[in-house]
């Protein structure tokens, strides 16, 4: 016996056929399966752990704690525009199908096309800076009572290991994946806050309070930027610590067409996810550098086992006890990494279903009910991405970069067009009012600044082993994502297909070549 569908059920699968798609995914997510997911992957823990040694040397506890402070406020914007947007336009595609529902027709395909590519770019870029992290998290902690020092090509397979774990249980652990996220929210809220609260009170001693918030460092050479260029170029680039931690967000829609009450669902997802991460963050932050019991000991490679904040950890609980919580951390970042994956192939799914990769990615398994092919196809593109790390030592900064800025464009270009056109915008249940056009375009000026600040070096000297490879692979996407729409995409992409219109379409078709 089938359960009968409820109303809200019925409500939601109606909007998604008047945006032109069947409810070919399984929907049975709640508002709290939906912001898990999204504050899962943002995962405070992840990117304060594994970007803490560049923090540190970025500009230092000062930087770090008021960087934070003003990411998070400037990111709340951003999400306030997403949030908006998918209230009215709740699908898997996320930022490039409200690209082409924002734009002028002349014009919707192209901006479809551009934001369809720096997302599904930035994408597998963020799984790879996640999940590559946890590989250097786990080989480092096999460094701690050991003599054991990973070479890369053991790191890398560390982390392959770990994408295939993600492939596994995301093709067949579908139905778990609901129970591995109310596990994740519970260790990146209780956990995490458990694990820093743990930490401040058995310090043996803290730092003042002017060594945490006045306190700045530059250890981005000898001579570092602030001598070269000034103190500000340093403290830019050292915000990079917090919008990459704060990156992800989107897949709260692109799990939509999962979720119940999509509507307003997806929108608070979005918002809760940014809002609860930036209280946790600023928390975790703070016990860190209040933890610090040596801090030219905390940033020397030598002596702080390559992670500053294994070294905090360490100091506070010693090696037998600094593995315990070690190990929470890993446990963390793997779920981080998981759900990183299980968003991917969401997008990956959609953007194949409107035709703008193989058509052999439209699929989804009828027993799983999973895009189980798009999912082997983010973990491959996220392997891909770290093979670098076998000839450069700043490979992770550079996919983190990369991912960061992927994103926040493609989050962003749909923002613009809703600044530029506002009367092309639809109101859904959860919206901004008046305030929509001056919040979007505060979005759109903060994500331009971003842009800008991670393409710079952050390395004095530069060569081939510092430099920051980021503009050269946005670079290499820009152009070949205008290149390939000039040359042939522009010739047949439409943007975003009406699918359950196009099916019937197909069946008239084939019932009057059946009659004749």
């Amino acid at each position: 016996m089938t359960n009968k569908p409820s109303q809200t059920d019925i409500q939601d699968e109606s909007r998604l056929a008047e945006l032109g798609y069947r409810q070919d995914l399984k929907r049975d997510w709640t508002l709290l399966h939906n912001f898990g997911i999204s504050f899962s992957i943002i995962s405070v823990i992840t990117g304060t752990t594994t970007l803490f040694s560049y923090g540190l040397n970025t500009g230092g506890p000062g930087v770090m704690v008021f960087g934070w402070i003003i990411v998070s406020f400037m990111t709340m914007f951003v999400g306030l525009s997403m949030a908006e947007i998918v209230s009215a336009h709740p699908t898997s595609g996320g930022p490039y199908f409200w690209a082409a529902m924002l734009a002028p027709k002349e014009y919707s395909a192209f901006l479809s096309w551009v934001t369809g590519w720096f997302n599904f770019m930035g994408q597998f870029a963020v799984t790879t800076g996640i999940s590559f992290g946890c590989a250097g998290l786990i080989s480092t902690a096999a460094s701690i009572k050991s003599n054991f020092v990973a070479t890369p090509a053991q790191t890398l397979g560390i982390y392959a290991a770990i994408l295939v774990s993600h492939g596994l249980v995301n093709t067949f652990g579908v139905r778990v994946l609901r129970y591995l996220n109310n596990t994740s929210i519970i260790l990146h809220s209780l956990g995490v806050f458990s694990l820093a609260t743990a930490v401040i009170a058995g310090a043996p001693k803290h730092p003042s309070a002017s060594e945490v918030f006045q306190h700045f460092y530059d250890g981005t050479g000898d001579p570092g930027w602030s001598a070269r260029a000034s103190p500000a170029y340093v403290a830019i680039c050292g915000i990079l610590l917090s919008q990459y931690t704060i990156t992800g967000f989107d897949a709260s829609a692109h799990l939509s067409e999962e979720t119940r009450r999509a509507s307003w669902s997806a929108p608070w997802g979005v918002l809760m996810s940014i809002g609860i991460s930036a209280l946790f963050g600023l928390y975790l932050i703070l016990c860190m550098l209040f933890s610090i019991q040596n801090f030219e000991q905390t940033i020397n490679p030598e002596t702080n086992y390559g992670m500053p904040v294994f070294k905090i950890i360490v100091d506070v609980f010693g090696e037998n006890g600094g593995l315990v919580l070690i190990s929470l951390i890993i446990i963390c970042v793997w779920h981080c990494g998981l759900f990183s994956l299980t968003s991917n192939s969401r997008m990956m799914f959609a953007f194949s279903r409107d035709g703008a990769l193989p058509r052999f990615f439209d699929h989804v398994d009828e027993k799983f009910r999973c895009p189980i092919r798009t999912v082997w196809l983010a973990a491959f593109l996220a392997f891909c991405l770290s093979l670098p790390s076998l000839g450069s030592e700043v490979a992770f900064s550079a996919a983190t970069s990369i991912a960061t800025i992927g994103l926040y464009i493609s989050y962003v270009l749909p923002v613009l067009a809703a600044v530029i056109w506002p009367k092309n915008v639809i109101k859904g249940p959860f919206h901004l009012g008046r305030f929509s056009w001056i919040v979007g375009l505060i979005a759109v000026l903060w994500v331009s600044f971003i842009t800008i600040a991670f393409c710079l070096p952050t390395q004095n000297p530069v060569t081939s082993q510092t430099l920051n490879y980021t503009p050269v692979a946005v670079g290499v996407v820009t152009l070949g994502t205008l290149g390939s729409w000039f040359l042939w995409a522009r010739r047949w992409f439409t943007g975003p297909i009406r699918q359950i219109e196009l099916e019937q379409l197909e069946q008239t078709e084939q019932q009057l070549e059946n009659k004749s």
